[in-house]
């Protein structure tokens, strides 16, 4: 049961945003948080730890970054000065943060030495947000920015929460003390089901009612999508096309995805593949697209901007993705709101939102089989097929990712932990831990 709405608890609330690297383009999900949080009258303090590489293609993304602070960026002094005066003026808080990084630290798979580094971050962020009057800090993924706000913490900052994503706070729960972040945070939050069955596997049952979920919520540029406009994209009637969007990684399945491709061209079916997306995989990936003379059928398109994603989208029959490892992609949603159907693996969250032949296609992950079958069932189906899987794909996300509804469910636990939350310091380690 979700707390009381922050209206009823204080109009207006003084909260901290703290992300490992913050903006960047695959992050959007955060901004639009922070936005719609902000629209409720919240106001939004933004620090990443580390300064955000790659290009920005998003203007708002590129406005965002204005708008951060970044810890690394105040160079080795005043990293050491902080340190520095935060063990003369609280020597106790100090030396017991110091226990808990080496604590985490000696069971992770960083060491012991990135932990005390994480600690003098944490020095360094307990000193903004008491200058700023910051009365709760709210962490974006279970790994290093987490733990630098269970430091800061201790240190005697804020009470923090978190938005657990996956895959990688569950390959490693030990290593990141994610029951250690769970029991220490106000609360916790997943976004699906998975996620919260998942931290609930790795805590203690007794903090299983901090923990809650809260929905990615998609742009409102496409939930307000015309549905007439989406019908009336060409290419879901004359051109056989389809687009896939993520990071170029292994564990996204590209190059199954083109291997899937090269085989619907040899049984001589014409249709074309635009990957939106970068990252390490590129060289790799462009030299399977001209190994296997693909070059006319499929684009490595790099990253876009959210109006070029949305007309992509629209210009394509559906979205696929052949991922290995995910959370609940956004987008998924983005795709599903268009009145695109998707093709997609059955891992994670996503069966929550998309079911087998009612608003697209299931498979299950590294089948190159399995996924040329479900591609090559897009690219012949009918108009109403594709019609009526679009529909029922944009009501599920209209019901279950609107950034509005979500951030009020987020404003709320905000609320009430600003209200109930005290300077004390989180609890000590368990004994025997």
């Amino acid at each position: 049961m979700l707390p009381q709405s922050p209206e009823r608890v204080r109009d207006r609330a003084t909260i901290a945003y703290l992300i490992n690297q913050y903006p960047q383009t695959s992050h959007s999900f955060i901004r639009r948080e922070i936005a719609a949080l902000e629209a409720r009258g919240l106001q939004i303090l933004r620090i990443s730890i580390r300064e955000s590489t790659g290009s920005l293609v998003e203007p708002k993304d590129i406005a965002e970054k204005e708008r951060t602070r970044v810890i690394l960026n105040v160079g080795v002094v005043s990293l050491a000065m902080a340190a520095f005066r935060t063990l003369l003026s609280r020597p106790l808080m100090a030396l017991q943060a110091m226990r808990l990084a080496m604590h985490v630290g000696y069971r992770s798979n960083r060491g012991l030495a990135v932990h005390l580094i994480y600690w003098v971050e944490a020095c360094v962020l307990r000193q903004w947000l008491d200058v700023a009057g910051i009365s709760h800090l709210h962490a974006h993924f279970g790994t290093n920015s987490t733990t630098v706000a269970m430091l800061c913490r201790e240190l005697g900052g804020p009470a923090f929460s978190f938005t657990c994503h996956g895959p990688e706070e569950f390959d490693s729960p030990r290593q990141l003390a994610l029951a250690e972040k769970i029991r220490r945070s106000a609360f916790a939050v997943a976004i699906s089901n998975f996620g919260r069955s998942q931290l609930y596997r790795w805590s203690d049952i007794s903090d299983w009612p901090k923990i809650h979920v809260i929905h990615c919520g998609v742009d409102q540029t496409f939930l307000d999508s015309n549905h007439a406009d989406a019908a009336r994209a060409p290419s879901q009637r004359e051109v056989p096309s389809l687009v896939s969007i993520g990071r170029l990684v292994p564990q996204k399945g590209q190059s199954l995805l083109i291997e899937a491709a090269s085989k619907l061209r040899r049984e001589g079916i014409t249709f074309s593949l635009t990957i939106l997306g970068d990252g390490p995989m590129r060289p790799a990936l462009q030299e399977l697209i001209q190994r296997l003379e693909l070059t006319d059928t499929v684009r490595l398109a790099g990253w876009a901007d959210t109006v070029t994603v949305r007309q992509e989208l629209l210009a394509s029959r559906a979205l696929v993705m052949a991922s290995f490892a995910e959370g609940l992609p956004v987008v998924l949603m983005e795709a599903l709101a268009l009145g695109r159907p998707v093709v997609t693996t059955w891992i994670a969250g996503v069966p929550e939102l998309v079911e087998d032949g009612i608003c697209g296609w299931l498979i299950p992950p590294g089948s190159v089989d399995e996924l040329t079958t479900a591609m090559r069932s897009v690219l012949t189906a009918s108009r109403e097929t594709l019609d009526r899987m679009g529909a029922e794909g944009a009501a599920r996300v209209e019901r279950r990712h609107n950034s509005a509804i979500e951030a009020a469910k987020l404003a709320a636990l905000l609320g009430n932990a600003t209200a109930a939350g005290s300077r004390q310091l989180g609890s000590p380690i368990a004994a025997g831990e």
